[in-house]
């Protein structure tokens, strides 16, 4: 069975800044996932699953370093950039009243939507991410000094296609190690660094990104937040090691609306740690946050 069989049927989206494929499953309000770096839409295949039946759930691959198809070589990928490219996808596809849910780095992004391009955005739903001054975390600031540094990012690609290269660096901390409490199969990790290993044109999207990551985004975004009176979930790992639980205690403060839960023996990938009850708190939300015709655009 393949990574994204259970996320539904899948299509092209296509934008001047380029091609993002998107999968569709379920009917209903609609529910917008946006993954972190270096993963893709098949972060959220446990989740999906259990919430399809009564949403329209919508993942896409990202260009985030994990997407399989190119960017223009002129994209803008500042992390405004890719939030731009996220609502522009909301907005070509035609989508509205839209529950966006993020994390990991998708939660950083969805903060620049919901303070940028709120229009078509009726809730939105942070788990574990970077915010304030935390973006990128410590372990991670490593990517950005190889990002700058002239011919290492290609290295990086190079060596990725070794299996037990990829293999060990991936389930390492200074990779996917710290982001869950167990193990990935081998098959998502091979999923998600396709792109690195097998296309340069996605190495090159990649470092794009990396040299532009810098806080003032995420402070931007934080002092957006006051203006921001949609509804909020901020459901977060308690054991997390990357995104501190106080950091989601500042969200929940600073969002005017908004609500604080959550999620135990998890680590920042809820959703593979804990999708059904990453799933149920999500459900919870909608369910308990209905849509008024008064809403504000």
């Amino acid at each position: 069975m393949s990574v994204v069989s259970e996320l539904g049927e899948s299509r092209l989206v296509h934008l001047p800044q380029g091609t993002i494929r998107i999968y569709e499953r379920g009917q209903g309000e609609p529910v917008l996932f946006v993954h972190g770096l270096f993963a893709n839409a098949a972060a959220w295949r446990k989740v999906v699953p259990r919430l399809a039946d009564s949403y329209r759930c919508i993942t896409a691959d990202w260009p985030f370093g994990a997407h399989r198809i190119p960017m223009t070589p002129d994209a803008d990928l500042t992390p405004l950039g890719i939030a731009e490219t996220i609502a522009d996808v909301i907005e070509t596809v035609d989508l509205d009243a839209v529950t966006l849910v993020g994390n990991d780095g998708g939660g950083m992004l969805s903060q620049l939507v919901v303070t940028h391009r709120p229009e078509r955005i009726a809730r939105l739903v942070l788990t574990p991410c970077d915010a304030y001054e935390n973006f990128p975390p410590p372990l991670f600031d490593y990517l950005c000094w190889m990002a700058r540094t002239p011919g290492a990012g290609s290295l990086t690609g190079l060596l990725l296609r070794f299996p037990t290269v990829r293999q060990t660096y991936a389930r390492s901390r200074f990779g996917f190690g710290g982001l869950s409490n167990n193990p990935i199969c081998g098959e998502l990790i091979d999923h998600y660094l396709h792109g690195m290993t097998h296309d340069r044109a996605i190495v090159r999207d990649s470092l794009k990104f990396l040299r532009a990551v810098d806080n003032k985004y995420t402070l931007d975004a934080a002092a957006r937040f006051r203006s921001a009176t949609l509804p909020v979930l901020i459901a977060w790992a308690e054991q997390d090691r990357f995104f501190p639980f106080e950091h989601a205690r500042r969200l929940a403060e600073d969002f005017p609306n908004a609500r604080l839960a959550s999620i135990t023996n998890s680590l920042t990938w809820v959703a593979e740690d804990q999708p059904a009850r990453t799933a149920a708190v999500i459900d919870q939300f909608i369910g308990t946050t209905p849509l008024h015709a008064d809403r504000p655009s």
